[in-house]
């Protein structure tokens, strides 16, 4: 079923949506671990009130104005909140703002905020606190990586101590959306002031657990806030979030209860762990896709015909199977199915001889050497080989060249001029976290404004045609309107093939069966601020 995802329509007249806590049970997709061979699974004990997750990378930051990974999103918004974010559904909810307001233009957004809430450091969130937050995310100086999300915020003034408005320079139909987005959490304006950049290392929000110590390569811990807003909650005691890349060392700590919690699960031990030793599997499907990006400023990758060819040349019903061991669906768009204004395309079918005729046309029938980055932990590992091996079949010589995600910031992310970039070919993924469309394609093939370190087109794909249509999708709150308009550059990016498109993930994560409260959301993000033991 495809979702609205919290987007809002825009009345003719002024109205007032109160934000109403919302949640959902559905299991859809889900496997059921409680039961092994039809009997109830044995319950694992814990004691106290302490959890270990494990999961799969290192953290690049701990300031979300300044981070473009899901992974430090997800433990971010365990200490930073936003004004509204999303429930495990996708479904927009309040945090910090209690109600919300609209013109029909969509060119101005009132929020009237939660009272009584504090910072950790003691400093009152208010709607001051908004203001330096937002005007820090919008100034177009300020270098931060998330800056493209808020860029359209023209003034955000203060109404009164818990009233704050937005006006941006042009109708914006996704900005509820974009508010929920991870980026859009608030830091201490006493913590952004006394740290600056620093911030980054020495985060204080509003969250429900609060910033212990960050050591990159030991973890993360974090504590439970005991003047938390949301009465009840925590309800454990601390956190501590390990990078472990190997996968078979996080399966090791989840069997020996060593981690409480680890994801991603290897595609591979799904089923060898699930409803064993007290562990449960949870697969769903989510709106990650994975793709390998190539450089269309560079040859032979700005040849159309070359990256066709890569598309038919990499069987992808095998790399669902074989890396992804069909824990994932083929992508048959730039975009996963349950993302608002997803329009299906026709899959480029694994057919080697179409591929060598397109290269012989591009005139590289010989083939060509190449490198592709990626990640460094087993899974991203996995799938480059997988790709190394497939266009090996038509002459292509990869080599694979695994990077940490310090590096792959440095040498892709932060790359300022386009003509220095080394790139050929990345394999990577991405969850628009906004649920909506707008972000799903804007960001990756939005033009020469999405480049690097503006955004995160690595493929340095420029379309105007494209970029059009982005801009046509944005500028209106009429639904139909917005879907014509990400249809139409959905097709036309399929047809330029600025990536081999491969899939788009289930979550999977592997839980002791003692923990409630703790799931991945559609786009990958970890929640935990529900987190409880039974």
């Amino acid at each position: 079923m495809k979702k609205a995802y919290g987007l809002i329509s825009l009345l003719a007249l002024m109205m007032l949506l109160v934000l109403a806590g919302c949640s959902s049970d559905s299991k859809e997709g889900s496997k059921d671990a409680s039961k092994e061979d039809g009997k109830p699974a044995g319950k694992a004990e814990k004691e106290g009130k302490d959890i270990v997750i494990a999961v799969a990378d290192n953290f690049t930051g701990m300031d979300p104005h300044d981070t473009n990974d899901t992974l430090s999103g997800s433990a971010q918004k365990a200490m930073l909140e936003g004004l509204v974010g999303f429930d495990k559904d996708m479904n927009v909810i309040p945090l910090l703002a209690e109600e919300y307001s609209a013109n029909a233009e969509a060119t101005e957004f009132t929020f009237k905020l939660r009272e009584n809430v504090k910072f950790h450091d003691g400093t009152p969130f208010n709607a001051e606190a908004v203001k330096v937050n937002f005007d820090r995310l919008s100034d177009p100086n300020s270098g931060l990586k998330r800056h493209s999300l808020y860029a359209l915020i023209e003034k955000t003034e203060v109404i009164n101590e818990y009233e704050v408005k937005f006006t941006l320079s042009e109708p914006f139909g996704a900005m509820i959306n974009t508010f929920a987005h991870p980026a859009g959490l608030m830091h201490s304006p006493k913590a952004l002031e006394e740290f600056g950049k620093e911030v980054a290392r020495n985060p204080v929000g509003t969250g429900a657990f609060k910033f212990v110590e960050w050591k990159p390569s030991e973890g993360l811990k974090i504590e439970k806030n005991e003047e938390y807003w949301n009465a009840g909650f925590p309800k454990v005691d601390s956190i501590t979030f390990k990078p472990v890349s190997e996968n078979g060392s996080r399966i090791a700590m989840l069997q020996t209860g060593e981690a409480d919690f680890i994801y991603p699960v290897p595609t591979e031990q799904v089923e060898g762990i699930n409803g064993k030793n007290g562990i449960e599997v949870e697969s769903k499907p989510s709106i990650v896709v994975r793709y390998m990006s190539m450089n269309t400023l560079k040859a032979p990758y700005d040849d159309v015909k070359v990256r066709q060819a890569l598309n038919y040349a990499i069987n992808k019903e095998a790399f669902v199977k074989v890396v992804m061991n069909d824990q994932g669906t083929v992508l048959d768009s730039i975009i996963a199915p349950d993302v608002q204004f997803y329009s299906k395309q026709e899959p480029y079918a694994f057919d080697l001889e179409k591929a060598q005729d397109l290269l012989k046309e591009a005139g590289v029938e010989k083939g060509f050497k190449a490198k592709l980055w990626g990640g460094n932990s087993s899974g991203a590992i996995k799938a480059m080989e997988f790709l190394q091996q497939q266009m090996a079949q038509v002459g292509i010589d990869v080599e694979v060249v695994p990077m940490e995600s310090g590096t792959i910031s440095d040498k892709i992310w932060s790359v300022q001029n386009p003509d220095d970039a080394e790139l050929e070919l990345y394999y990577g993924g991405w969850s628009p976290s906004t649920g909506d469309a707008d972000w799903g394609i804007r960001p990756l093939v939005g033009g020469k404004d999405a480049f690097p370190p503006m955004s995160y087109n690595v493929s340095y794909y420029d379309n105007p045609e494209v970029d059009q249509l982005i801009l046509d999708g944005l500028q209106t709150a009429d639904l139909d309107k917005r879907a014509k308009a990400y249809e139409d550059a959905q097709k036309l990016v399929w047809d330029d093939a600025p990536w081999v498109f491969l899939s788009a993930d289930n979550t999977l994560a592997g839980k002791k069966n003692y923990l409630k409260g703790i799931y991945l959301l559609p786009d990958g993000s970890l929640s935990v601020s529900d987190i409880e033991i039974e």
